[in-house]
């Protein structure tokens, strides 16, 4: 898979990520067992299709040609994505302040005690890592 820089990448909207999850899972398809991973009320066939084509627009997707079937695969990695995703969501609403982040998962997602404290040994491990 080509590794896409953070910075150009493009955010999706909610049918594009619905697609691109599909497609991360799968590894690749076809448009047909794209549509079988949609739950009811699956869209139209063409519909996915021009969701797909704007996908390869905005680089996240690929194509391989076999006879008259175009086989898709993402060519942006998931992990990539969820960076940029998170990066955009850190900076707009909790100003790139991890104490403003961590403050609103236990205000208002009630992160429990038990969490902070698997936490905080999570960051204690890590930073050992580091050193």
């Amino acid at each position: 898979m080509k590794d896409k820089s953070k910075n150009l990448i493009k955010e999706l909207t909610k049918a594009e990520e619905q697609i691109m999850r599909i497609l991360w899972r799968l590894k690749e398809g076809i448009v047909k067992e794209i549509i079988e991973e949609i739950p009811e009320p699956k869209p139209a066939y063409n519909t996915v299709s021009t969701v797909i084509r704007v996908l390869e627009t905005k680089g996240f997707v690929d194509h391989k040609v076999y006879g008259s079937s175009h086989i898709y695969y993402p060519i942006v990695a998931e992990k990539d994505y969820k960076a940029f995703a998170f990066d955009k969501i850190f900076s707009n609403y909790f100003n790139n302040s991890y104490k403003q982040l961590v403050t609103f998962l236990v205000d208002e997602k009630q992160i429990g005690e038990d969490e902070i404290k698997e936490l905080t040994q999570m960051v204690e491990q890590l930073k050992n890592k580091k050193e």
